[in-house]
Order: structure tokens, then sequence, then C-alpha cells
């Protein structure tokens, strides 16, 4: 499965290579003939298990955005209305939590936002379409489904399936229904082949079992010549995994994760991977990208703030971007209260009482317990309107206030004002 090939003739492949979004394929060649014609119409599938997707979504999209982009084919965005049900046991040590049929809709619907930032979507031509598995998987008659495609599943290769082998190797428990994902994830692929004419599934590289089964599937059912292809998983220069923060995930929703958060989260990007971020997580041209590379020292800095800006704009808007980028610029170049930094509102009479300086910063999502809070102030990462904070016992109160706000910072990027209401 040869994830190289010496001269793409396909844009899309040049740009995937490029860039560094690919981690193996099944047949670069006939991936990139079918793009080089135009032909490569192609799903990526996203279960609805919260109501925002991720950062860690992000490379996947992006790589549907430049298939668009090249004119090498139609994007299908497929959502796991069916497949929510049943779980993904890729990458996870237990089983997840089961939702209900409500829960999964409402995460759909407010998942579906993200993808018009990044790619086009109408009825013809590659423009893009939305697809929900719950259209077929639903309406499955279980006899007929083991009769008709459980059949050419083998127990001994599932078992050998690193979603399934990994889970038994630590002696986590492995549900049945879990077991069936595959089943249900290699049929969406000759499914969505029969009504769009599918020939491409990308996806993380975690599902590169996942998507072979599919394709064996797909022999086996005479729907002819199918591909996989996968991005990395990503983790920072330093081994870290990509996307977590002190708080919790990077959701690509702005009212679970603020514009200004998110740009924050792309500025604060280790120096070792700025060039490859601008190259993964941004349109802009090589060219420009190899001059920001070259930066050194403080200057990397600027790189930094060129791609915050441009990742920030690509999934919140110019206007967003530029707000994010002038605000940070205010608090931590002008040293002013940004009225666009992050915000929390707090009864006015809690304030006028006093909240004690601890549970003000875990009220405000700086930190997730006083303890945390009482080590940053020994070590003098506590502001109050830009004031060290020594004392663990300083209460926030009302004077305070300023314009009826109170800035919170912790170290010297995460700031959240306490907005008296």
């Amino acid at each position: 499965m040869s994830a190289t090939l010496s001269s793409p003739s396909s844009a899309f492949l040049r740009i995937l290579t490029e860039r560094g979004f690919i981690h193996q394929a099944s047949d670069l060649a006939g991936i990139d003939a079918a793009a080089r014609e135009g032909r490569l119409t192609t799903y990526v599938g996203y279960d609805c298990t919260a109501p925002s997707l991720h950062i860690g979504h992000l490379l996947s999209i992006m790589m549907l955005h430049w298939l668009q982009e090249t004119g090498a084919g139609r994007p299908i965005v497929l959502m796991g209305g069916g497949t929510t049900r049943v779980g993904d046991p890729s990458g996870r040590d237990e089983t997840r939590k089961m939702l209900t049929v409500e829960q999964i809709e409402e995460n759909k619907n407010s998942i579906k936002e993200v993808f018009s930032r990044f790619i086009r979507f109408g009825e013809s031509g590659h423009l893009a379409a939305m697809a929900d598995n719950a259209e077929w998987l639903t309406k499955l008659n279980y006899i007929d489904m083991l009769r008709e495609i459980g059949r050419h599943f083998s127990v001994n290769r599932m078992l050998s399936m690193d979603s399934v082998r990994l889970r038994l190797e630590r002696d986590q428990e492995l549900s049945f229904i879990e077991f069936n994902y595959m089943i249900l994830q290699a049929y969406d692929f000759t499914e969505l082949h029969r009504r769009y004419g599918v020939v491409l599934q990308m996806g993380g590289s975690d599902q590169w079992g996942n998507i072979v089964t599919g394709i064996d599937l797909g022999r086996r059912l005479g729907t002819g010549q199918l591909y996989a292809l996968t991005c990395p998983l990503m983790t920072t220069a330093s081994g870290a995994k990509m996307g977590k923060t002190a708080s919790g995930a990077v959701w690509l929703k702005g009212e679970m994760f603020s514009p200004y958060d998110y740009w924050q989260f792309w500025r604060n990007t280790e120096d070792a991977d700025v060039g490859r971020f601008l190259k993964l997580f941004t349109t802009l041209p090589m060219e420009r990208i190899a001059e920001l590379e070259r930066l050194q020292g403080a200057e990397i800095n600027e790189a930094k703030k060129v791609l915050a800006t441009e990742a920030t704009a690509l999934l919140h808007g110019r206007e967003a971007a530029e707000s994010a980028a002038e605000t940070a610029q205010k608090t931590f170049e002008q040293g002013v209260t940004a009225d666009t930094l992050p915000s929390v509102e707090v009864p006015r009479e809690d304030i006028e009482t006093g909240i004690g300086i601890a549970p003000a910063f875990v009220r405000a999502g700086l930190a997730a317990s006083n303890g945390e809070v009482i080590r940053a102030i020994a070590n003098g990462a506590i502001s109050v309107n830009d004031a060290r904070v020594t004392d663990r016992s300083r209460i926030v109160a009302a004077s305070d206030l300023k314009d009826g706000v109170v800035k919170l910072s912790f170290g010297k990027k995460k700031h959240v004002l306490l907005r008296a209401v």
C-alpha cells in the first residue's frame, strides 16, 4: 500500500503530497488517474458523537477542500446518523457512551454548518453533497444483512484489525455491537458507490483497516475499483496529541470554542510545527509558506500570527480572524483590556459580595480546580486586571470592576473577562 508517487499528474495529489496530507493509500496511481480526469468522487464519514467536530477532524475536511478546489472530483460528506448508534471502537479502551436517537439528531444538525466554510454544496458537477447513513442502515433487515453482507467477512481477519486487536490485547471489553462497526462502515462505502458513484474513501490513519475492508467488500459485490487514502493522526513536534488544551478539546464550533481562543491556539504553536501547520491548515501558496518558514528567532512569532489568522479565517471568517488578531495585539502588546476577549457573565451581586480568587478562575473556565489556581498563584501565573496576585485569599470584588468587567489572566496567554450583569 504505497503512500508515495514520484510525480503525481493531478493537481489534487500534487497538493496533498507537497503539503504532507498523505499517510497511506491503496493505489496512488489509480487515484491520480481518476483525479486527473475529474471523476474522483470521494467521501469522508463523521459520526455525531458531540455537538461539534474538533480539530482532529480538520485534516480530512481540508482534503475535501482541496479535492473540490482542484476539480478532482465531488466531495461527499457522510454524517453517521446510523453508525453513531453503534459506536466506533477505533483508538478507544472503552465503549463509547450510547446516545439517544434524539441526541444524535441534535448533534448532526449542529455539526453540519462547519463544512460550508470549507466546501461548496450543490446538486451538480463537483459541488458537494451531504448524506446520512441512517437513511440505509436503519432500514436493513438483520437476516438479509447476515446473508448478503455478513458472509463476506472473516472473523479471523476482523480480529486482526487494530481497532479490535489493540482493545483485546489490553484486556478491555469489546461489545458485540462495536465489533459490527467495521461491517457497517464497509457497507457505507458500497452504498455510497451505488448512490453517488463514490470511488474513494478518505479518513484518519486509524480508519485504514475499516476503509480497506470496504474496498474488499466492494470487490466481492462487484462495485469495480475502489480506493483508500488516509492522513496522519496529528501530533505536535514534542510528541503531544494535537488538539487538546487545558480546558478540553479544540472544537470547530464558535459557541464551544471562541474564534479568539481558536486564534490563540494556533498562535501558541510550537516553533518546529509552524511550517507544517501552515501547509496543512491554511490555503496560503507554498511560496509564501516557504518565506515564513525561513523566519528565525523572535521573527517566527510573525509566522505564528499569520498561521493563526489564516486558520481562523478559514473556519470563522476573515472578520472574526482579524478581530481576534487585533484583540491579541491590544492585550499583549498594548497592555489594555480588549472588549472582544472571551467573557463569562456573572451576577453583579456575586462580585459585589466578593468571589474568592480560586473560585473566580474556575468559574471563568481558566482552571479545572481551586488547587490548580493556588499552585499557579505560587508560580506567579495569576493576574487580575494585569496585576499579579500573590495572596491566595485575594477576593475579586466590586472595586475590581472596570467598565463592568474584571480581567482574569492565567499565564501570559489565557484571559477571560468576568462581566457583571
